[in-house]
């Protein structure tokens, strides 16, 4: 069996000599070629965290021992490993565009899902960056508000593993954990009162 090498594995050009360390080139490459491998290499970089994130979640099914062994493989930090997972969980590969990064995903992964498909519908047409996304997802809550909404406090007392994770949640979505928190009971809410 002929073993391929890892820039044929990566669909880089043969003589590109890719390495843990870096990307060696040769002096001689057009500007297309390089343009291409370059392409390539966009694609590997956005597609290496959703490929993370089903790792984690399979990991999470299948071994206990999922992020320790995580952590130590790819020498990222946990709380980005668990918000990988959390979005990967969050969009079902039938459910993820192609076009939009992960990130923009994890943008919208709060909302409820017809939300996150207008917000990440709207991102994908007018391709629109992560950061553009996250302007227009604040400025739409902000004509949201009702000048007359009534704020209530409600306590509750949780672990500090919950609040760890409640906050990773709500900094994965880029949204403030109380509002994180609402929107989460409220879809909870409409699912519990959905006649289906």
């Amino acid at each position: 069996m002929r073993r391929h090498s890892q820039q044929e594995r990566l669909g880089l050009d043969a003589s590109v000599r890719a390495g843990r360390l870096g990307l060696r080139l040769p002096v001689d490459l057009t500007f297309e070629s390089w343009q291409r491998i370059g392409n390539q290499l966009c694609v590997i970089a956005n597609s290496s965290t959703w490929w993370l994130g089903d790792w984690l979640v399979y990991g999470e099914e299948f071994f206990s021992d999922r992020y320790r062994m995580a952590i130590a493989e790819t020498s990222l930090s946990y709380k980005t490993l668990r918000n990988y997972a959390w979005v990967a969980r969050k969009f079902p590969m039938s459910r993820r565009r192609d076009t939009l990064s992960l990130q923009h995903h994890a943008e919208v992964a709060a909302l409820i899902e017809d939300e996150q498909e207008l917000w990440l519908t709207r991102a994908e047409k007018e391709g629109w960056p992560l950061n553009r996304l996250r302007r227009e997802i604040q400025a739409s809550r902000g004509r949201g508000q009702d000048a007359d909404t009534v704020t209530v406090t409600i306590s509750v007392a949780v672990s500090s593993e919950q609040e760890e994770r409640w906050k990773a949640a709500a900094q994965v979505a880029s949204v403030p954990l109380p509002e994180w928190i609402a929107a989460t009971l409220d879809r909870a809410a409409v699912q519990d009162h959905d006649p289906r």
